[in-house]
């Protein structure tokens, strides 16, 4: 498996997500710029990494000029051919704003930006990137602004009801209450992925705890369950 990773101008998470892959993970990792469009080195059995940070300023709303990048254009194709995709924090946004994946992220409920160790736990065993870390709490750094999940009622039902919801947020002892919510978001949903399970979304960062030189590997955990069930 070879993992592409975006930058956008002002994307800031991009080398912490290459560190993690190609030091903590051992994985041949490609740098894509925003401006190119050819993917012909990937295969559907490659993924392509959109990381954190701020795409072109988060002018307008976060991630929705990035939808109309030239790489954007091609990740979407990939994605649409059953390639694998990875959008953590602005990256999930980017994904909500072109399409491939319902809803939004709104500003967080107490309108001010976030940087904190948050605890988020799957129940999701039919992902790929959840089969390996279902049941126990993940403890996993936040760092957004604009982080507060929100669909329907409708989409949320259907969320559920398809197992599309990734990761929630809950306490050290796995339990899923409003205290350990960190942004406000619909049924403290973290991370959800499309219906055919190839596009996944997420707002904590994996990236940020992958290294034993931080403390925490638990991020880790997530991207080798990924690798695993390639």
């Amino acid at each position: 498996m070879k993992f592409g990773v975006v930058t956008f101008p002002g994307s800031n998470c991009d080398q912490d997500m290459v560190d993690a892959l190609r030091n903590d993970l051992n994985q041949e990792v490609i740098a894509l710029w925003h401006k190119d469009k050819d993917l012909s080195m990937f295969s559907t059995e490659d993924c392509i990494l959109l990381p954190g940070g701020f795409s072109y300023g988060d002018y307008l709303r976060c991630g929705a000029i990035a939808k109309f990048s030239p790489m954007m254009q091609s990740v979407v194709e990939f994605a649409n051919k059953g390639g694998r995709v990875i959008g953590v924090c602005n990256g999930f946004q980017i994904l909500c704003e072109a399409g491939l994946l319902p809803g939004a992220l709104l500003k967080n409920q107490n309108q001010q930006f976030i940087c904190k160790n948050i605890f988020m736990k799957s129940e999701n065993t039919h992902t790929s990137i959840t089969k390996e870390v279902t049941g126990r709490p993940l403890m996993i750094p936040v760092a957004h602004g604009e982080g507060r999940y929100y669909a329907d009622e409708a989409t949320l039902d259907n969320l559920f009801a398809n197992n599309q919801v990734l990761f929630r947020y809950c306490d050290e002892f796995g339990n899923i209450i409003e205290s350990a919510n960190p942004n406000g978001a619909v049924r403290n949903i973290a991370g959800i992925c499309n219906k055919e399970r190839n596009v996944f979304g997420m707002m904590p960062h994996p990236e940020r705890a992958s290294s034993e030189a931080l403390g925490n590997r638990d991020g880790q955990l997530i991207f080798q369950s990924l690798i695993n069930n390639n």
